[in-house]
This record gives structure tokens, sequence and C-alpha cells, in this order.
């Protein structure tokens, strides 16, 4: 009886020729692919989640490239081979700049990244006066210069290198809120009239954490402008690799976020994360120094 029965079971499974459910690890140095993650799971509510930041190495822009490689490859083999990922979001620049091509040599899962979005910009101003707002890094890399050339040579491009905006969204996140003053200093070099009278009015925010103070942003800028966050174009080409979105998958469980410190993980912190779905946070120690 018992095996009748557990056969019937199989054979309905079959039938109704059950997915199983993928998991997505969304992955950065720290709290900026939160603005990715939110994107992702909208377009992608029949998915699993592991949120991965390596808080240990935060900031990467400060490693030099050979060691940033090395670093996230070593992170990246122990949580593929702990949450066993159908796919990988890379959501942060530094990473997706340098270390894309290693990870998809050493790894068979696929890996997503993020793109400076130069393309999107250069086709939505009208003024032809595009700002792209970034970490130093970012600003200095030559596949950002490379990205400008191909797509937005005609257009007037001021590049700004903010040094302190990444740590300003990860300790509003921690309970620590930005002075307005400190925010609008930052971004005052993205806002440029030339001579003819035009001006800035297309900002691209390529760095993830600055989507999560998009709203301040906003709120201090000198004219509105349109801004320009990378995470939709991500999350339309995960689901471009995933295939299409099961419609009768179940809710997702809570997520799960993994942290190779976790030093900076207040209270408020963890509740800014409860209120973005991740139930659960797991430490799991990785040193700066260890390859």
């Amino acid at each position: 009886m018992r095996i009748d029965l557990m056969a019937g079971a199989t054979t309905s499974a079959v039938a109704r020729n059950v997915v199983p459910t993928p998991t997505i690890l969304v992955f950065d140095s720290g709290l900026g692919g939160l603005s990715v993650l939110d994107q992702v799971r909208r377009a992608r509510p029949d998915a699993s989640y592991v949120y991965a930041a390596d808080d240990a190495a935060f900031p990467y822009g400060r490693l030099a490239e050979p060691v940033l490689v090395d670093r996230v490859l070593a992170v990246m083999e122990r949580l593929v081979a702990v949450h066993r990922p159908d796919l990988v979001v890379v959501a942060c620049n530094t990473a997706s700049t340098l270390v894309l091509p290693a990870l998809r040599q050493h790894f068979t899962t696929p890996f997503v990244g993020v793109v400076p979005p130069i393309k999107p910009a250069a086709e939505a101003t009208r003024s032809r006066v595009v700002t792209l707002l970034a970490t130093p890094g970012t600003v200095a890399r030559a596949y950002t210069h490379d990205l400008i050339e191909t797509y937005a040579s005609t257009c007037a491009v001021t590049l700004v290198g903010a040094p302190n905006l990444a740590g300003y969204a990860e300790a509003e996140l921690a309970g620590r809120p930005i002075d307005d003053l400190e925010l609008a200093r930052e971004i005052a070099p993205c806002f440029v009239t030339l001579e003819d009278g035009r001006r800035t009015d297309v900002v691209c925010l390529a760095c993830t954490h600055y989507p999560l103070l998009l709203t301040r942003f906003q709120v201090l800028a000198p004219w509105p402008v349109t801004w320009i966050d990378p995470a939709p174009a991500i999350a339309r080409r995960v689901t471009q690799l995933l295939g299409p979105v099961d419609r009768t998958a179940p809710a997702a469980a809570p997520m799960l976020g993994a942290f190779t410190a976790g030093g900076g993980l207040t209270q408020p912190l963890r509740h800014s994360l409860m209120l973005r779905g991740i139930g659960s946070i797991a430490v799991e120690p990785m040193p700066l120094g260890r390859q």
C-alpha cells in the first residue's frame, strides 16, 4: 500500500513537471548589492536567495587588483560550495570589472555582473550632458573610459569619483544617518552647466551602494535629473538566463544573509535587513589576508 502511494505521488509530480526552485546568490563587498537584490527579487519571485557580503574586505576599492581577484575567487569558492547557487549576481562594479572573467573561467555557475550604465544614460539624455557617479577606482578604470568612448562619445561626460558615498550608504542602513551637507557635498560635482547653457540632465549611478541613497539625492539635487540605476537591467538578464518565471511557485522562504566579518551588524542594520526579507544571518569569518 505504501509503495503504491509513493509511486502515485512520484507519477503525479512528473506529470506536473515540477521544476526545482532556483537559488540565486547576490554578492557584494558590503550592503550595496541590496539595491540589486530588491530588483532581482521583483523579477524572480519564484527563486530562493542568499545575500553574501564580504564585509571583512570592504571596500574593495582599497585592494590592489591582483589581491582583489584572489580574494573574490577564494570567497566565491566557499559560497558556491556551501550554497550551491544556480546563478550568481556580482552586485559590485569593482568586482565585476576586474574579476568576472576569472570567475567564469573557474566556475560552471552562470555569473551576472554590473556595468556602469553609460549606454542607457546616453540614450536618455536630451542635453547631451551626462555625469557618471562612481567610486574613485571605477572612475579611473580603463573599462569605464572604453564604455564612454563606445556609447557616449557625443556627450559631455563628467566623471565624479565620490570617496565617501558607499560608506555613507552603509552608515545609513546601520542606523547612523549622514548629515545633508555631507551628502550634498559628495554629489555637488555631478551638476554641471556648460558655457552654452546646457546642463546635466542624467546621472549614472555606477556603484550599487548609491541607489540606497537615491531618495536623499533627489531631495538634495540643485535641479531635477534622471538617475540611472543599473539594477533593473541586471534583473532582466537574470530572467533571460533562468528562463520564464514560475508563477505557480510558493512564496519563497526568508532569505539568508552571509557575512565574512559581521562586525557592523548593529541592531538597526539587522532590522533593515529583516525589512528586506533577510530573515537569518550567518557569519562565516574569512580574514582579509586569507587567500
